[in-house]
């Protein structure tokens, strides 16, 4: 295999348009970007670790190279996978975690269905009824549709919200009824420690909205599903992401 796509690479040069600047870099091809951005957005791997990984495959490219394509490759990416998905379902599990970002305490605001799959976060300064109406005038409009059934923490904030808006679900509250959107701040905190916490708001916002679309693809729910199922379901998703990231 490392044979294979090292035969792959290109000799020519390609611009790269980086902050203003024309940065020459050598030009590789798509199989090669594609399984890259794959590792870096599916494990809890750091730019160096994919490096690493390439290397042992006889590709020699640089972790700042794995980052350019992930900038650049990442969103498209992520907003095909996003296409393809089918509608979740009409219970929403909404939560809030801190995260410290540049030695400030900031929140991610979160927005899973009652199986897990992500349907949006937002990182904000506050924790009040300002931010929950924001992610939740966010789902409806990108979601499409209204839940029937909205489980979340006692904080306050989510009720007036839901008042402000004229949402007519059902909404739950209890000490273990959120556990949903509890578990599924886990995956975020694996990257935020290999990440050594995200560095800006805006940065943190861009990655968290490339690898949820990434983490649904792939989160089979191994743990309900037997070794065949998990097969099917795997090659399911690695055709989902091929099919998504044809273009690169």
């Amino acid at each position: 295999m490392s044979h294979q796509w090292a035969g792959l690479i290109l000799r020519r040069k390609v611009a790269f348009q980086d902050d203003a600047h024309l940065v020459p870099l050598p030009s590789f091809p798509p199989p090669v970007i594609q399984h890259a951005v794959w590792l870096y957005l599916r494990f809890a791997l750091s730019y160096r670790d994919v490096e690493d990984l390439l290397a042992e495959r006889g590709l020699d490219i640089s972790y700042e190279t794995i980052r350019r394509w992930v900038l650049k490759f990442g969103p498209d990416f992520a907003r095909r996978l996003r296409k393809g998905r089918t509608r979740p379902s009409g219970k929403w599990h909404l939560d809030e975690m801190v995260v410290c970002i540049a030695g400030q305490q900031l929140y991610l605001w979160r927005a899973v269905d009652h199986e897990g799959e992500v349907l949006d976060m937002l990182v904000k300064r506050r924790r009040d009824k300002r931010a929950a109406l924001k992610l939740m005038r966010k789902l409806l409009k990108k979601q499409g549709f209204a839940p029937t059934v909205v489980v979340t923490d006692k904080l306050k904030s989510y009720a007036a919200a839901f008042r402000k808006l004229g949402l007519g679900a059902r909404h739950e509250q209890g000490l273990r009824a959120n556990n949903r959107a509890e578990n599924s701040h886990q995956p975020v905190r694996r990257r935020e420690r290999k990440m050594q916490r995200f560095k800006s708001p805006v940065s943190a916002q861009r990655f968290l909205n490339l690898h949820a679309a990434v983490y649904n693809t792939f989160n089979v729910q191994r743990h309900l599903i037997t070794r065949p199922t998990l097969r099917t379901f795997r090659g399911e998703a690695m055709m989902q992401w091929r099919a998504a990231t044809l273009t690169a």
